[in-house]
């Protein structure tokens, strides 16, 4: 399998949809997965389970947004997506920054971030796990 193919027009909050607000460290789009960068006053840039430090997501972003400019981002109830998911599916951060994968996709040497659950093709159901553990 491969990464999601997310179309950003199409990342949108429900109404359950919990959210937080941070800074943008890096250019990043809508439905990239996002972690809080301790070395750099908590701004927020693109996940990659390639890392511990940068694998640890923190939300989803909920639009696009320049380095610098405010970011709002998803961390818990369900969020809408292009029919790109797989109801049923694990999804975590990918090791392709910004990307969304399926669990199978973990590879040794991998952190595993759980970011939810799709629970049709076009809603995740968030769950953040943040495992800090690479895979065997």
């Amino acid at each position: 399998m491969a990464d999601i193919s997310v179309t950003a027009a199409s990342v949108q909050k429900t109404a359950s949809t919990l959210w937080a607000l941070g800074i943008a460290g890096a250019t990043i789009t809508a439905g990239q997965p996002v972690y809080a960068d301790a070395t750099d006053s908590g701004k927020l840039k693109l996940a990659d389970a390639d890392v511990l430090a940068t694998s640890k997501a923190v939300g989803i972003a909920l639009h696009g947004a320049a380095s610098g400019q405010p970011l709002q981002y998803a961390t818990g109830g369900t969020l809408t997506f292009n029919a790109a998911l797989t109801a049923g599916e694990v999804y975590v951060v990918s090791t392709t920054a910004g990307g969304i994968a399926p669990v199978a996709d973990m590879g040794s040497g991998d952190f595993v971030t759980v970011l939810g659950i799709g629970t049709s093709t076009t809603v995740l159901k968030i769950g953040i796990i943040q495992s800090a553990v690479a895979k065997a």
